[in-house]
């Protein structure tokens, strides 16, 4: 008799892996926070992660001429259920923070249906004014910025293209507005609150996470790498994901240079 090989049990003895996810605009702090959360040896926090893309990726498949003349459902189903044990099998750390807009409602139905472990997610918040005065001061600052790169004449033709329905502010801005609908398994953290009280609000994810808080820093801050990987900002333009050494609250004043247009059609988006 042949032994049944059950491909989800195998992945899970072999990894026993804890699996959390972060969703949040650029320019909120995620960098910070995976350079907080990295100082801990059992955490893995990815500032960016492909693996939501693979996912609906390979679950576009379906729509083939290929597949839909062999419809195979059950054998990419195994596939698709296993895509986050299996990019994340051989990292060494125990416990993954993976980034990227699960929650827009599209991402959280195929999360799931294919995500076959308890589900929590962890939203960055901060005003949208507050991540476009962000960019504005990191494009001005920056001559190589992506948004520098097509010959937009003024702040509200960039921050307009910026906000592109289909660039990540507004799929993440999506993602954390959906993810309102679900307090049970979302946790939501204030930009402001994580740096005007750093140990806190990190204590407060513990607890969501149910792990055991960890002695961290919050000065002489590092860059984020993980597992020898770092950003690679010659895509975006320089100094896109720079972090200060201290968290702290530090004054924008581009924060009042915004564009009067841009803040009457975003400037009631406030969390």
């Amino acid at each position: 008799m042949k032994r049944k090989i059950n491909l989800h049990t195998n992945l899970e003895q072999n990894q026993n892996k804890k699996l959390f996810f972060l969703v949040a605009m650029p320019r909120s702090g995620n960098t910070l926070f995976a350079s907080i959360m990295n100082q801990n040896p059992e955490i893995a926090c990815t500032p960016n992660s492909i693996t939501l893309e693979i996912m609906k990726d390979l679950s576009l498949l379906k729509e083939t001429d290929v597949f839909q003349n062999y419809p195979d459902h059950k054998s990419l189903d195994n596939v698709l259920d296993v895509v986050y044990d299996t990019y994340y099998k051989d990292w060494p750390q125990p416990i993954i923070i993976d980034r990227g807009p699960v929650m827009t409602k599209g991402n959280f139905a195929l999360m799931q249906k294919h995500f076959k472990r308890p589900f929590k997610c962890i939203v960055l918040l901060r005003d949208l004014m507050d991540v476009l005065a962000s960019y504005m001061k990191w494009y001005t600052e920056n001559p190589d910025a992506f948004v520098n790169r097509f010959g937009f004449k003024n702040d509200e033709e960039k921050l307009s293209q910026i906000m592109n329905v289909d660039g990540a502010v507004a799929k993440d801005l999506e993602a954390i507005k959906n993810a309102f609908n679900y307090p049970d398994i979302c946790h939501f953290v204030k930009y402001d609150d994580l740096v005007a009280h750093p140990e806190q609000e990190i204590r407060k994810v513990y607890q969501f996470m149910n792990l055991p808080y960890f002695n961290h820093k919050f000065e002489d801050l590092q860059q984020v790498e993980v597992n020898g990987m770092k950003y690679d900002d010659t895509i975006v333009g320089k100094n896109m994901h720079n972090i200060r050494s201290v968290v702290r609250k530090v004054h924008n004043p581009y924060i009042d240079k915004i564009p009067e247009r841009i803040r009457q059609k975003y400037g009631h988006i406030r969390f």
